[in-house]
């Protein structure tokens, strides 16, 4: 099995197709024309463009930037904590004990 070599695209090359992509061409023909993967030519548009994407980062917060990492950070810190109580709760289910009723908040 022949392995082929990595290449590495400059920027510009990057840009260009990106730019070509945006103007209305088809990724597929753009991909057949030099010798790409189309998902390769999806994935420089997605790092291009400049709207917030949804994945990892959340949905994207929008207004203040300091308010907008705040939020991300507020919500991966919620995020966490919910995953800690879970656990606790199993562990508490597996060790025999009862969790506490939640308090009427």
């Amino acid at each position: 099995m022949t392995v082929k070599p990595r290449r590495q695209f400059t920027d510009e090359f990057k840009a260009q197709l990106v730019e070509l992509a945006n103007g209305g061409r088809p990724v597929s023909e753009l991909a057949e024309e030099f010798d790409l993967n189309a998902s390769l030519i999806h994935t420089w548009r997605r790092k291009d463009s400049k709207q917030p994407q949804l994945g990892s980062g959340g949905a994207g917060a929008v207004g203040d930037q300091d308010a907008a990492d705040e939020l991300r950070l507020l919500r991966r810190q919620v995020a966490d904590l919910q995953l800690e109580n879970d656990i606790l709760k199993k562990a508490a289910v597996i060790l025999g004990t009862k969790p506490q009723p939640k308090s009427g908040r």
